[in-house]
């Protein structure tokens, strides 16, 4: 008689994989090997993605900013010094919002900022 190897466990961590694996294409949505890897190597992206988007939000921030300052008769360099010796301190998050929305009241931080 075989031994007992704890199905009910076994079988509820595989369905928790094969549950999170729904939608994927061929085997990784089935076949318990090729779905744990996958859903492992999901998990790994993830994680490394989590960190990666605040990375991409910067610097699409920045090329807005940059983009208005420039129409503003501003590098984007001299705009960020002008905006610390001004002591103006909105981040970039809301500097590229301003930027995008409301060209007028960025046109007058640009304008503050050239006369530092």
């Amino acid at each position: 008689m075989p031994r007992a190897k704890n199905r009910v466990a076994s079988r509820k961590r595989r369905k928790k994989i094969l549950k999170a694996n729904a939608g994927y294409f061929g085997k990784r949505k089935n076949c318990i090997r090729v779905a744990s890897a996958a859903f492992f190597r999901a998990g790994q992206y993830a994680y490394r993605d989590r960190r990666v988007k605040k990375r991409d939000f910067r610097s699409l921030w920045i090329v807005r900013i940059n983009a208005a300052a420039r129409a503003n008769g501003l590098t984007y360099g001299k705009f960020i010094a002008g905006c610390k010796a001004k002591g103006i301190e909105l981040n970039r998050k809301t500097l590229a919002y301003l930027a995008l929305h409301e060209p007028a009241a960025f046109a007058r931080i640009a304008q503050t900022v050239k006369a530092a």
